[in-house]
Formats: structure tokens, C-alpha cells, sequence
């Protein structure tokens, strides 16, 4: 009986002489000693343990402060993990007296040194700013001594005049081990609570109330959640924005309640929120003023009566005379007088500025709201719901979306960031109606290719290519300021031995008008000779080399932006003394009806073949549920 009473006393000791320690500067040699993540060998990094938690306390002559407080501790099992040794915070920047700072940080390495765990702080000289715009500011920090194996760890405290609670991220690119969440506020503030609804990982979370003596009494609720073997959040190809699948807890305020007082509530429909916004001093009467332009613009449209050439002359004269300074917003912070003066604003200077001169020249224009993709689909109505705006234009004969940030937008052809599901169109009565962002139109991409196969079997011809809307923007975005010969060397990659001459490009800094390539090209790695016969691919250089559909299944849909028409114009010599013997059949496959059409017709003329090929997209948005199917039609 001793003996058996001696052994579970030991068994005990052991067991909690191994128990995990998540108290701040407790890491242990077996976490840093750790050579892979146990429930997946393959990831680069870990968190080890991670709490976050939201509270309030009153000071006198401030009320109630917020206090987020961040705890992390992150395992480094591979170089390509080392980017976890950076935490990026995103910070309210507006003033002195509402602005937000990091405060309390202490950040620590360890490592394994001879046989020793040591760490190393972090120098106050690794923090650093960066203002994203006039009202966020990110604050940054970089532990020191990254190795395959450290772990790092950190943890900070952000005290905030507000009472809006940011999102709170419950899921990483990389797994959790250990998640602690807490959320207690006052009894005062009313939140309605979500996780976002796109999530495949939904936490549990627990609803208590608990009492608050200092300095007063008063009741708190708090929502907490305490969660182990937390999955990584898994990029994929062709994904709008995978921030929109994260797991995360949604708190918007939606009223207050103090004692003998009343009950203050707030918008709680987007009605509600766009006529706040429109109302803001910021937004709708920017949009009123336009003596600082009036004389300008009269010289511009004086004695142009058609609608269409009136809104091409003042959309093209505010994306020359205002040039985007790279900040999103959807209020202008210092007027637009200011940035039509210095020639530079944010994205809401520039098109507020377009909605008040399509105006003053008799067009009928409306602001559209818009939460861009790198911001999310707003899925409460929230002032924060929306970060862009641009313009509607309607006239009898069409409606035309506007966007005079880029230099290589057009009319109805938006930048990708502003195609984002839905916009809230705001009138000047003060309604707002949803209104789709998704091109109807699909962009071409229209190839020809003539080619003759010599007797040494050198392939060599010409092609000719045209771009338009969104991919004739996108050309241009990319080669715009490059020169000839790097454009050469583009067209060129990745394709053998290919070789082009007498390149032309027409229109690459023309919005307006297709994107037109010509070139000369020759090759001679394009045919394969064995024994008697001849063998090329039809499309030479001009197919993917490799399907981009590789997963076995899909979490998230794939967002190809908007529809897409590829189509390629063959016509290929064959050498003298061949004929053709076999040719691929023709085939037309199509995915969910009419969404999907690919077709291949080729001919045989006798000296010659022709081949006529062409993808069309009509919905760029598959949903997860059709990517077999779509990764089946893509594979054929």
C-alpha cells in the first residue's frame, strides 16, 4: 500500500511538472525543443497560446475607457514561419484626444543556446509606424533573433476613448494550440452579437453576468470562449478576399442605457447609416459646393449638349487634374477645394469631386458606398460597414459606374478592389437602395495566330492580340511604364525557345480603347519528329502549362471578378509533302448550363488547319459547392 500510495504521488508530480504553463515568460524547453506542430507536420508556424481580451474601467472626467489586452505565444518551426516574428496593429489616428497607442508592450525570443533556453528582449528601437490613411495608423514590431525553432512571445494593451468594439479574429493562417477570448462590458452598452456566417470554423462561447464594485456598482456581461486545436485558416487560388472566411466575433453597439437617462440608440438599419453618413459635413455638402471649379469646368463643356460626351470630358478631367494619394476613405478629410488646389487626394476627394461636377453640369449623379475587398462584406449595418465610394451616373439611355482614382479605369469598368458584391446607392432625398458591382459585360481576350511549319520544322508567323475592360485594365496597370524590350521578355517567359520581333502595342495608356498587340515570333522547339510523322500542339505557345485547379475539394468559391470571353483564331501551314492524318475531335463542354462554355473546332484544309478555341465565363463567382464540377469542365 505505501509503495502504490509513492507511485501516485510521483505520477502526480510528473503530470503537472508537464502541464502547460501560459503565464507570461513561462516558456519551457520542451516548446522550443519542439521540432514539428504534432497535428500537422507541414505548417511553418504555431500559435502556441493566445488570449485577447476587451474590458472597461471609468475614469473620472473620461467615463468608460476600453482596454484590449493581447497575450501571444508563437512557435517558429521553419523559416517561411518567420514572418510571424512581425505583429502589425491597426490603430485609430484621427487626434490627440481619440487617437489609440500600444502601450505595456514586452516581446521576448527564446532559443536553445548550447543546451540552454535563453531569451532575448526586444529592443525598443524594433518598433516602428505607418500611417495608412487620416484615420488609421499601423503599429509594428519585429522580435530579434528569428531561428528555425524559437518561440516567440508577446503581449500589449491598447486603451481606447471608444466603445465600438473592433472584430475580434478567432482564427490565423496558422493553427491555434490554446485561444482564451473575453469580452466584458458595462451593463450600459447594449452590442448585438455574430460570428461572421462565411466561417467553416464556428467557436463556443459563453454568456455570464458578473458584479463590479470599483468605483462604483454595476453589472457586467461578458462573452468568453476558451478553445484548443483551432485550424488554420487555408489560402486558395482565386479568392475574393480571405479575410471574409475568418473565423471572428462581431460586436456592434446598438444602444446605451444609463441610469436616469435615456436610452440612446443607434443605427440599426442601413437607411439609417447612409443618411448619417450623407448628412456628414465630410461627405454631402463637399458634394454641394463647387465654386472652386465652376470657371474650369465651363470651359470644358460649354456648347456640349449630348450627356454621354459631357460625362467622358468630366470624368477624364478629374482623374488628369486630382491623382490618388493611395488612402481610402469614404469622407474628405480636409475638403475637396484643398485637394482640387493640390492636385492630390484620397479616393473620396476624387469621387465626391466627380459626383459634384457631374451635377453642376445637369448629369444625374449619386454616390455609391462600398466596403472594398481587402475591407469585407459589411454583414451588420455599421458606420464602419464601408470604406470606398464612387459614382453612379444615370442618364435616359444608360447607367454608368465611375471610379477616377486609376489612371486606366473606365466607364463601367471599376478597379478590383471596388468590385466587392454590393454598393449602397444614396440619393440626394436621403434613401439608399443596394445596387450590384459586378460587371454584366465580359472582358475579351482575342487572339490570332498565323503560323507556317518550315522543312527544318521552324514554327514561325505572326499573332495579333486584343485586350478589353477589365483585362485591357489590368494589361495596362502591369506594362503601362514598361519598356519594349522588358514587354518582349514578358510575352516570351516560360515559352521555350521563343522568339519575337516587330512588337506593337497600340493603345496601352488609352482607357478608352482595346489594348492591341502585334508580333513576329519564331520557334523550333514547337514540333516533334519521330520517325515519318509530325507531331505539335495546334495552339503552340499560346495554352497554360498548368492547370491552376489542383485541390482535391474547395473551402472558399472562386472569384474571377467579372465574366470573361478567351477565345484563339488558328491558322497554321503545314510543310510541304505532309498531310494531315490525325486531328483532335472537336468538343464542346459546358458547367452549369450556359455559365461555363468551352469549345474546340479544328479543320483540315488541306495544306493548312484552322483551330478555333474559346472559354467563356458568364458567372465569375463558383461557389464551393460547383468546384468539382468546375475543376472537371477546367480540366477537359
Amino acid at each position: 500500500m505505501k509503495f502504490f500510495v509513492l507511485l501516485l504521488v510521483v505520477g502526480f508530480f510528473t503530470l503537472s511538472f508537464h502541464a502547460q504553463n501560459y503565464k507570461f515568460g513561462k516558456v519551457s524547453e520542451e516548446e522550443v525543443l519542439e521540432k514539428a506542430y504534432p497535428l500537422d507536420t507541414t505548417v511553418n508556424a504555431a500559435v502556441l497560446y493566445r488570449r485577447y481580451s476587451v474590458s472597461y474601467f471609468y475614469r473620472k472626467g473620461e467615463g468608460f475607457l476600453q482596454r484590449v489586452t493581447v497575450h501571444e505565444r508563437i512557435k517558429l518551426y521553419k523559416k517561411e514561419g518567420f514572418d510571424w516574428g512581425t505583429k502589425k496593429v491597426r490603430l485609430y489616428n484621427k487626434s490627440n484626444a481619440s487617437s489609440e497607442d500600444i502601450a505595456a508592450l514586452k516581446a521576448y525570443t527564446y532559443n536553445m543556446v548550447d543546451g540552454k533556453l535563453e531569451k532575448e528582449k526586444m529592443d525598443k528601437d524594433a518598433t516602428f509606424t505607418e500611417v495608412a490613411n487620416e484615420y488609421w495608423k499601423y503599429e509594428s514590431f519585429t522580435l530579434p533573433n528569428l531561428k528555425e525553432g524559437s518561440v516567440i512571445e508577446y503581449t500589449y494593451e491598447i486603451i481606447s476613448p471608444f466603445v465600438q468594439i473592433d472584430n475580434i479574429d478567432l482564427q490565423y493562417t496558422i493553427p491555434i494550440k490554446k485561444q482564451e477570448i473575453r469580452v466584458s462590458t458595462p451593463e450600459y452598452f447594449v452590442y448585438n452579437k455574430m460570428f461572421n456566417p462565411r466561417a467553416r470554423y464556428i467557436p463556443k462561447i459563453d454568456i455570464s453576468r458578473e458584479n463590479v464594485t470599483v468605483p462604483f456598482s454595476y453589472l457586467e456581461n461578458v462573452v468568453s470562449s476558451e478553445e484548443e486545436n483551432i485550424p488554420a485558416l487555408e489560402s486558395e487560388p482565386f479568392v475574393d478576399n480571405l479575410d471574409n472566411y475568418r473565423a471572428k466575433l462581431i460586436m456592434e453597439l446598438s444602444m446605451t442605457k444609463f441610469p436616469d437617462s435615456p436610452i440612446d440608440t443607434y443605427a440599426t438599419s442601413w437607411e439609417d447609416i447612409t443618411e448619417n453618413i450623407y448628412k456628414n459635413s465630410n461627405f454631402g455638402q463637399q458634394i454641394d459646393r463647387n465654386g472652386y471649379y465652376e470657371d474650369d469646368l465651363d470651359q470644358l463643356i460649354t456648347g456640349i449638349s449630348d450627356p454621354a460626351q459631357k460625362m467622358e470630358i468630366i470624368y477624364n478631367f478629374v482623374k488628369s487634374k486630382v491623382k490618388w494619394d493611395g488612402f481610402v476613405g469614404i469622407y474628405s478629410p480636409t475638403g475637396l477645394r484643398k485637394a482640387y488646389k493640390d492636385g492630390t487626394g484620397n479616393s473620396a476627394d476624387i469621387n465626391l469631386m466627380l459626383i459634384s461636377m457631374m451635377r453642376y453640369a445637369g448629369i444625374k449623379a449619386n454616390p455609391v458606398l462600398v466596403s472594398t475587398k481587402n475591407h469585407g462584406i459589411p454583414l451588420l449595418p455599421t458606420n464602419t460597414g464601408f470604406n470606398y465610394v464612387i459614382c453612379l451616373v444615370e442618364t435616359p439611355g444608360f447607367n454608368a459606374l465611375l471610379d477616377a482614382t486609376e489612371e486606366f479605369s473606365s466607364i463601367n469598368v471599376l478597379p478590383s478592389r471596388a468590385i466587392n458584391w454590393q454598393g449602397r446607392l444614396v440619393k440626394e432625398d436621403g434613401s439608399s437602395q443596394w445596387i450590384n458591382l459586378s460587371p454584366s459585360f465580359s472582358s475579351d481576350d482575342i487572339t490570332a495566330l498565323h503560323g507556317q511549319i518550315s522543312p527544318d520544322l521552324v514554327v514561325s508567323g505572326k499573332v495579333r492580340n486584343q485586350l478589353t475592360h477589365h483585362l485591357a485594365m489590368k494589361h495596362r496597370n502591369e506594362y503601362a511604364n514598361v519598356n519594349k524590350d522588358e514587354y518582349r521578355k514578358a510575352l516570351e517567359k516560360d515559352k521555350g525557345d521563343l522568339k519575337i520581333t516587330d512588337l506593337e502595342i497600340e493603345n496601352l495608356k488609352d482607357a478608352i480603347q482595346p489594348v492591341r498587340v502585334t508580333y513576329s515570333y519564331e520557334s523550333n522547339d514547337k514540333v516533334e519528329e519521330i520517325g515519318d510523322k509530325l507531331y505539335f500542339s495546334p495552339m503552340l505557345f499560346l495554352t497554360n502549362q498548368e492547370n491552376p485547379f489542383k485541390q482535391e475539394s474547395r473551402n472558399y468559391p472562386i472569384d474571377l471578378t467579372h465574366p470573361i470571353s478567351d477565345k484563339y483564331l488558328i491558322n497554321i501551314q503545314l510543310p510541304e509533302g505532309y498531310q494531315v492524318e490525325t486531328l483532335p475531335e472537336n468538343e464542346k463542354y459546358q458547367f452549369n448550363g450556359e455559365e461555363g462554355v468551352f469549345t474546340y473546332l479544328v479543320k483540315n484544309n488541306g495544306s493548312s488547319i484552322q483551330v478555333t478555341v474559346s472559354l467563356d465565363i458568364a458567372n465569375p463567382l463558383i461557389l464551393s459547392n460547383d468546384y468539382q464540377y468546375f475543376k472537371d469542365f477546367y480540366t477537359l
